[in-house]
């Protein structure tokens, strides 16, 4: 991967995504030694873009790749192949850990120090990127996520799940970042801190200005937060759009089977709950053909066992393949 400049291809595009993917090799010595170490194909051709000010959500059930996306992201882990490009700049797996892309991880009691007195945590990455007034500037973090300035001076053990969240968004906007990722970022929360933090990072993309790219599995928090879905099914993208038109006639079997799990607080609403049949398949041996085919209720026979669907428009003037914002699925039903 050079450094090499381009086109953005979507306008006012921040962060794009093209072709990504990301193998890892199980096992250890004694596997490879014995020809045992199997391939796992964690993500496969993953394309996205987000925009300034924007806040995009990647879901799907767990194992189906988001995750791996964020940390390969921020250079936890090198891309197989594919690019990344950052306000038009291919970014090196060098460059990908030092951009202006910063992560809030799952558990943010386990990311922060317990050694480090909130104070110190925040200071690290102040100091590391030169800035003057660390303790000013350490203040106007605390007070930025809704916290007292005088807590910088206690330990991550003595605060709550979402107090240790709210430290870690702060941390994260500490490296003065255009992208935000959030991976799940409100899971194991009390609804009503959820519903703080939900309104805290909608308050960095309208007010700060900040992207937020939301990885999780919770469908009600991404209704509420996200300008755009993309959803994701075994390493793959298999249907993406506006989160209105996602949510509101969804396209593909999995993200219907997905959404028929919401529950809705309305007993005059009876939905019909998809169930989807077996597990999500080895990673180290996904289904030939289309990846969804083993549990999928709309399952038509020889195509879906011969051919992967691509991205194809849900509009009456398809453009195929997709490349931008349209609504659009990979199922071969949908082509016929």
């Amino acid at each position: 991967m050079s450094t090499s400049v381009h086109k953005p291809t979507q306008e006012n595009a921040v962060l794009e995504v093209f072709e990504l993917q990301k193998y890892f090799k199980s096992g250890g010595r004694l596997d490879r030694f014995l020809g045992e170490q199997e391939i796992v194909q964690a993500v496969e051709n993953v394309s996205f873009h987000l925009r300034e000010n924007e806040t995009l959500a990647l879901i799907g059930e767990s194992g189906c790749g988001k995750s791996t996306v964020a940390k390969t992201l921020i250079g936890i882990h090198e891309p197989t192949d594919g690019t990344i490009l950052f306000d038009g700049k291919e970014l090196s797996p060098e460059a990908v850990r030092t951009s202006p892309i910063q992560m809030i991880f799952q558990d943010a009691g386990e990311s922060l120090n317990p050694k480090k007195t909130v104070g110190r945590i925040l200071a690290t990455p102040l100091k590391f990127n030169g800035t003057a007034n660390v303790d000013e500037r350490i203040d106007e973090l605390l007070s930025q996520v809704g916290l007292d300035p005088s807590v910088k001076n206690r330990y991550p053990s003595t605060f709550s799940g979402g107090q240790k969240q709210r430290i870690a968004i702060a941390r994260a906007l500490a490296s003065d970042p255009e992208v935000l990722i959030a991976d799940e970022p409100v899971s194991g929360l009390d609804v009503s801190v959820q519903a703080k933090i939900i309104n805290l990072l909608d308050e960095l993309t309208s007010k700060m200005g900040v992207s937020l790219l939301v990885i999780s599995h919770n469908l009600g928090v991404v209704r509420t937060i996200a300008d755009r879905v993309h959803i994701m099914y075994l390493g793959e993208i298999v249907e993406k759009g506006t989160t209105e038109d996602v949510f509101e006639s969804p396209a593909h079997p999995y993200t219907r089977a997905l959404l028929s799990s919401i529950h809705i607080p309305d007993p005059t609403m009876k939905l019909e709950r998809v169930e989807l049949p077996g597990e999500l398949p080895d990673p180290s041996n996904p289904p030939e053909g289309c990846r969804f085919r083993t549990r999928c209720p709309q399952y038509i026979g020889d195509v879906c066992d011969r051919e992967n669907p691509v991205l194809r428009s849900q509009s009456s003037n398809p453009e195929w393949p997709i490349t931008g914002d349209e609504h659009s699925s990979a199922c071969h039903k949908h082509d016929q």
